[in-house]
C-alpha cells in the first residue's frame, strides 16, 4: 500500500501528487501560453481535485505562472503549499543564465513574494548552483531569508549525491527537485540519499518530456491495458511506488491532461508490477 501524504519539512503535509506550473508558460518557457482564464481554470481545477503541492518558479514566464497562482487562488487555502525557485535570470526563450550571488537571491525571494502575495514562501528552491559562488554563502542567504520568516523550507534543484551530501553538513533542507522518470534514472543516487534523509524528491520531467517509447512504450502498454489507464498515468504511478519520498509534480495546460494524471494517484500496482517497472529498459 503506498502513502498518498507526506510530510514536507517534516511538518507541512501534502498529498504525494501535485501540479507543476512550467507548461503555463508559452514556449520556451517565455511568456503566456494560451488564454489567461484557461491558466486560471487549471490551477483552480487541481485545488479543487485535492492538490495540496503546487510548484512554480520566478522564471517560468518570467514572472507569469506565480502571477496566475496568486490570481487564481489567493487568499490560499489553508492546506496549500506553494513550492517556488530562484536563482536563474532568464534574457529569452529557452535563456536561462545561473545568478547565484547573495544579493541577487534574496531580491528574487522578495519579488517571489511580492507576486505570490504572501509573507512566506513554504518551499524556496535554489533552482541551480551557482559554481562562482560558494555553497555556503548561497544556502547562507536562503537560512537568513528563513530566519527572518520570509521562506519556510529551502530547497535544492538539479545536484549531485554529493553536493546535497554537502549542502546537509551546511543546513536543513528539506527537497530536492532532480530529473528522474521510468526512462531516465541517472539521481538514482541522489533519490537514495532523500531517502536515507527523509527528504521531498520532486521529479522533474516525471512523464520524460512525452518520450515514454520504444522498450519502455511496450511494456507500460500492456500494464495500462491490465489497469484501463494511459501510459502517462503508469508511469506516475510507478513513481509513487518506486519511493516513499518521491513527490510528482506534473504540469500541463489542459483540463483534461491534468484530470488524466491526477487519476494516476488512484492506480494501485502489485509487487509484481513495479519490480517489472523497476527493472531497466
Amino acid at each position: 500500500m503506498i502513502q498518498e501524504g507526506f510530510l514536507l519539512g517534516g511538518e507541512l503535509p501534502v498529498r504525494r501528487l501535485g501540479y507543476g506550473t512550467a507548461q503555463l508558460a508559452g514556449p520556451g518557457y517565455w511568456g503566456p501560453r494560451g488564454e489567461r482564464q484557461d491558466a486560471l481554470a487549471v490551477l483552480r481545477r487541481a485545488v479543487a481535485r485535492g492538490v495540496t503541492l503546487i510548484d512554480t518558479a520566478d522564471n517560468y514566464g518570467p514572472d507569469v505562472a506565480e502571477e496566475l497562482i496568486a490570481e487564481a487562488l489567493h487568499p490560499y487555502p489553508d492546506d496549500l503549499v506553494i513550492a517556488t525557485k530562484g536563482g536563474v535570470v532568464r534574457t529569452g526563450p529557452d535563456a536561462w543564465h545561473i545568478a547565484g550571488r547573495p544579493e541577487q537571491l534574496r531580491a528574487m525571494c522578495e519579488a517571489s513574494l511580492r507576486r505570490l502575495r504572501t509573507d512566506t514562501i513554504d518551499l524556496y528552491q535554489l533552482h541551480r548552483l551557482d559554481p562562482d559562488v560558494p555553497l555556503a554563502d548561497q544556502l547562507g542567504t536562503l537560512d537568513a531569508l528563513r530566519e527572518e520568516g520570509k521562506i519556510r523550507h529551502i530547497g535544492l534543484d538539479t545536484l549531485t549525491a554529493d553536493r546535497l551530501e554537502e549542502a546537509l553538513s551546511l543546513t536543513a533542507i528539506a527537497s530536492v527537485q532532480n530529473r528522474f522518470n521510468l526512462v531516465d534514472r541517472e539521481s538514482a543516487d541522489v533519490l537514495k540519499v532523500c531517502e536515507t534523509h527523509g527528504l521531498a524528491f520532486l521529479p522533474w520531467f516525471p512523464l520524460a518530456n512525452g518520450a515514454l517509447t520504444g522498450d519502455a512504450s511496450s511494456t507500460l502498454t500492456a500494464l495500462a491495458e491490465r489497469h484501463g489507464a494511459s501510459r502517462g498515468q503508469l508511469a506516475l504511478a510507478w513513481l509513487l511506488h518506486h519511493s516513499p519520498v518521491t513527490l510528482p509534480t506534473p504540469g500541463t495546460a489542459s483540463l483534461a491532461h491534468l484530470d488524466e494524471n491526477l487519476d494516476a494517484a488512484a492506480l494501485r500496482l502489485s509487487d509484481d508490477e513495479v519490480k517489472e517497472l523497476d527493472s531497466p529498459f
